[in-house]
C-alpha cells in the first residue's frame, strides 16, 4: 500500500507566501506565460469574485456550478456518524485562519497566465510518477511536461525548507471562462536553468469538468483534491461573498476517503476518525450577529458551502491565500474565528467512505 504523505502532518509550521511575487504581482504577462501575482496592495493579476454563480479567478470559472466545491449543502441531511466524527476532531478547539500577508510569508500563493513553455517534470519520490497526471512533452521523450512558468511562486518562497509542502498552484487561463486548466505541485523545488520542475506530485484539473482523480491517487493535497478551489481569497472576502467550500485540516484521520477526495492521509483503521473529503457545515443555529467584516463573510460561507477535510495538520485550520491586503484584518480574523469551535459544526452526508486504491 502506498504511504500517505507523512510530511504533510507537519503543517503546524508557518509556511507562507513567496517573496518572488511582490505585492500587486509582477511575475510576467499572460502573453508571456508569466506568473501573475495574487492581489496585493497595488492590484495586479488577481482572482475576481465575479457576478455569476461560480467563483472565478482571472476570468476562469473554478469548476462548474454543480461541482462539489460549489454546491450549497445547507439543506443536506446529517451524516449518521456526525456526532462520533466531531467528538474525535478536538471539538473544543477554535478555528484558525492559516494565511497572512506577503510580509509574513504565510499562506498559499497562486499565479495565472497562459502560453508558458512546457517544462519537464522530475519526481523526487518513487510514487511521484504513479500518482501524477501525464502530459507528454511536445518534443517527445518525456511523459510529463507541465506549462508552469519557472517564475511561479512557491509556498514559503525560495528559502523554504526543501522537505516542506512547497506547493505551486498555477492556472493556465487559455479557454477562459469555462475551460481553463489548474496545475498543482507538491514539494516543488526551486527550478534551475532548463531542467524544469522537480516535485513530489503533479495534478492537473480541467476546470470545466467535474471529473475526479483516479481512486487511490493523491495530488498536491493528501486527499487527492485540488487546493486552490478551497482557499479563502482576499478578493472574494472583500466582495462580501465566498461561493465555495473551504479547505481545512485536523490532526487525525482514518484510512479512507469520501468523493470528491480520492486518497487518505492516515493508516488508521479507526472508523471513528474522520475520512478525507468529509464535508461539514456550521450549524444554522449558531448566532453570527456578533461577528462582522471578513469573519462574518467566512462564517456565512461555512453555513452554506461548508468545509472539506483535505489533509492532516493542525486542528481546525482553514486555508487561504497570502495577500498583503490581509494586514488590516488578521487580528480580527484570528480573534473572531477563534470563538468558533469544532463543536459548532455538523457533518453532512455526501457519500460513503471508500478505501479503493489505497
Amino acid at each position: 500500500m502506498k504511504q500517505a504523505f507523512l510530511g504533510w502532518s507537519v503543517v503546524f509550521l508557518l509556511l507562507g507566501c513567496s517573496k518572488e511575487t511582490p505585492s500587486g504581482g509582477s511575475g510576467g504577462t499572460a502573453a508571456q506565460g508569466g506568473a501573475g501575482g495574487s492581489l496585493g496592495s497595488g492590484g495586479g493579476t488577481a482572482g475576481t469574485a465575479g457576478a455569476g454563480s461560480v467563483p472565478t479567478i482571472a476570468g476562469c470559472n473554478i469548476f462548474p456550478a454543480d461541482n462539489p466545491w460549489n454546491t450549497d449543502i445547507s439543506g443536506y441531511p446529517l451524516n449518521a456518524n456526525s456526532a462520533t466524527y466531531i467528538a474525535n476532531m478536538s471539538p473544543s478547539t477554535g478555528f484558525h485562519p492559516d494565511w497572512g500577508t506577503l510580509t509574513e510569508e504565510y499562506g498559499i500563493p497562486y499565479s495565472t497566465g497562459t502560453g508558458a513553455t512546457p517544462q519537464p517534470m522530475t519526481w523526487n519520490v518513487d510514487w511521484g510518477a504513479t500518482d501524477s497526471d501525464k502530459l507528454p512533452c511536445p518534443t517527445g521523450g518525456n511523459q510529463f511536461c507541465y506549462p508552469i512558468p519557472l517564475t511561479a511562486p512557491i509556498e514559503g518562497g525560495a528559502s523554504a525548507d526543501t522537505g516542506s509542502d512547497r506547493h505551486v498552484l498555477y492556472i493556465d487561463t487559455a479557454g477562459a471562462p469555462s475551460n481553463c486548466t489548474l496545475y498543482e505541485l507538491y514539494n516543488a523545488q526551486n527550478p534551475t536553468g532548463s531542467s524544469g520542475w522537480t516535485a513530489g506530485n503533479g495534478a492537473i484539473f480541467h476546470l470545466g469538468s467535474d471529473a475526479l482523480r483516479t481512486d487511490g491517487w493523491t495530488s498536491a493535497d493528501a486527499a487527492g483534491l485540488p487546493i486552490l478551489p478551497g482557499l479563502v481569497r482576499y478578493d472574494e472576502v472583500m466582495a462580501g461573498e465566498i461561493r465555495h467550500a473551504i479547505r481545512f485540516t485536523v490532526s487525525q484521520s482514518q484510512q479512507g476517503y469520501i468523493h470528491p477526495a480520492t486518497h487518505a492521509a492516515s493508516n488508521s483503521s479507526s472508523s471513528s476518525l474522520p475520512p478525507m473529503g468529509l464535508r461539514l457545515r456550521l450549524k444554522a443555529s449558531l448566532a453570527t450577529s456578533s461577528f462582522s467584516g471578513p469573519t462574518l463573510v467566512i462564517l456565512t460561507a461555512m453555513k452554506k458551502y461548508g468545509i472539506i477535510l483535505a489533509d492532516n495538520g493542525s486542528n481546525w485550520y482553514i486555508s487561504g491565500e497570502c495577500n498583503q491586503g490581509w494586514d488590516a484584518y488578521m487580528d480580527d480574523l484570528v480573534s473572531g474565528l477563534g470563538k468558533v469551535h469544532g463543536s459548532d459544526f455538523e457533518v453532512v452526508d455526501t457519500g460513503s467512505v471508500s478505501t479503493a486504491g489505497l
